[in-house]
C-alpha cells in the first residue's frame, strides 16, 4: 500500500517477513477464521496510517460506482476493500503452499485453454491486479505441459516473495525479475517464446523506470495513465497475446482467458497511434472484469489524472 508523493516502486513494503510468518502461523494453527481474528488489527493499522491508498480506493470505488452503478452494492467501501485486499493475501500463500487444489479453481473459457494447450508458438499473457495472479501456477496443473515466466518487481515484494520461497521452493512458475526492459532481457524473453513459454507480465502499473512509456487512456470514466511497455515487448517478440484475470467467486478461483491479439505489430509511422489503441483495448477489457469482482482491484496508489472523480453519494460512504 502507498505512501504519499511517491512511485509506487519507491514505496517501502508494508509490514515485516515476522509479521506475515504470524498471520501464515495463525491460518496453519486455527484455519481462516484464526488468520481473520490476526488480521483485523493489521488491516485496521494500514487503513488508519495509509492515506494516499485509503485515497486511491475511495476514488477508485467512486468512478466505479459513477460508471457501472450497477456493480457496486451495499457495503462496498473502502474498508471492505482493504479487509479483501488481507484475505487474498491468503490466497496467495495457499496457493505458493500448493494447497489450492484443482477442485479449487473454475476455467471459465476452455476454448482458450485448449487454444493454449494445442499451440507449440509461446506467447505472452497480460494480467493486473485485479484479483490473484499467482493463481495463475493452476495452469500448470490444467495444462502440464505448459512452462511460464512471470516478470515481477521482486524489489517491492522482497519480503513477501521470500515467504513464498521458503513456504514452497519447488514452485512451478519460474520469476524473473525486471525493472527495466533492456536488449537483453528482451533477448532472454524472445528465446524463451520461441520455445513455446509464455510471458506473463501486469499491464496496469506505470513503469518503475517512471511515466516516460505510458498512454493516457479512458479508463472508468477519466484520464488515467497505463503502461505501454508489456504492449511492446509483445511487439517485438511477434507472438500471440492473451488476457488472464483470476477472480475470487463464491469461494472458488475463476480464471478467464482470452486471446487479446493474434500479433501485436507497430509500424514505424503509426506506431504511437497503434500502440495507444492496444492500451485502450487493454483498458476497456480491464473495466469489463472490474464489474465482475470490484472489490479485487489493488492498485492502491494514485491512477487517474488531477481531476477529481464525479459526484457522487458513495462518497459519504468511503472517506
Amino acid at each position: 500500500m502507498a505512501d504519499s508523493g511517491k512511485h509506487w516502486s519507491g514505496v517501502g513494503e508494508a509490514g515485516s517477513l515476522l509479521g506475515m510468518r504470524i498471520l501464515l502461523f495463525a491460518y496453519r494453527l486455527f484455519g481462516r477464521w484464526g488468520f481473520r481474528l490476526i488480521l483485523l488489527p493489521v488491516i485496521s493499522y494500514f487503513y488508519l496510517t495509509r492515506k494516499q491508498a485509503r485515497q486511491a480506493s475511495a476514488e477508485y470505488l467512486t468512478r466505479l460506482s459513477a460508471t457501472f452503478p450497477h456493480c457496486i452494492k451495499k457495503g462496498m467501501t473502502s474498508r471492505q476493500h482493504f479487509w479483501t485486499f488481507g484475505e487474498i493475501l491468503l490466497d496467495k500463500l495457499l496457493v505458493w503452499m500448493g494447497h489450492i487444489r484443482r477442485d479449487d479453481v473454475v476455467f471459465e473459457t476452455p476454448v482458450a485453454f485448449s487454444e493454449l494447450d494445442q499451440s507449440n508458438q509461446g506467447g505472452v499473457i497480460l494480467v493486473s491486479h485485479l484479483g490473484n495472479t499467482e493463481v495463475c501456477s493452476a495452469l500448470a496443473h490444467q495444462l502440464p505441459d505448459i512452462r511460464v515466466t512471470m516478470l515481477v518487481y521482486t524489489q517491492h515484494a522482497e519480503k513477501f516473495n521470500t515467504l513464498m520461497k521458503q513456504t514452497n521452493s519447488n514452485a512451478s512458475i519460474n520469476l524473473m525479475q525486471v525493472t527495466d526492459m533492456s536488449p537483453a532481457t528482451a533477448m532472454i524473453l524472445s528465446e524463451r517464446v520461441d520455445a513455446g513459454e509464455y510471458v506473463v507480465i501486469a499491464a496496469d502499473r506505470t513503469p518503475v523506470s517512471g511515466a516516460k512509456r505510458t498512454s493516457a487512456v479512458e479508463f472508468l470514466g477519466a484520464t488515467a495513465s497505463m503502461p505501454q511497455g508489456a504492449f511492446i515487448l509483445a511487439g517485438l517478440l511477434r507472438c500471440p497475446v492473451y488476457l488472464m484475470f483470476c477472480l475470487k467467486q463464491e469461494q472458488k478461483y475463476h480464471i478467464y482467458l482470452e486471446r487479446f491479439a493474434t500479433q501485436l505489430s507497430f509500424n514505424r509511422r503509426h506506431r504511437s497511434e497503434q500502440i495507444q489503441s492496444a492500451v485502450q483495448n487493454y483498458a476497456k477489457r480491464l473495466e469489463h472484469y472490474c464489474q465482475i469482482a470490484p472489490l479485487q482491484w489493488f492498485n492502491f496508489f494514485p491512477f487517474w489524472k488531477s481531476e477529481q472523480p464525479a459526484s457522487n453519494p458513495i462518497n459519504e460512504t468511503l472517506s
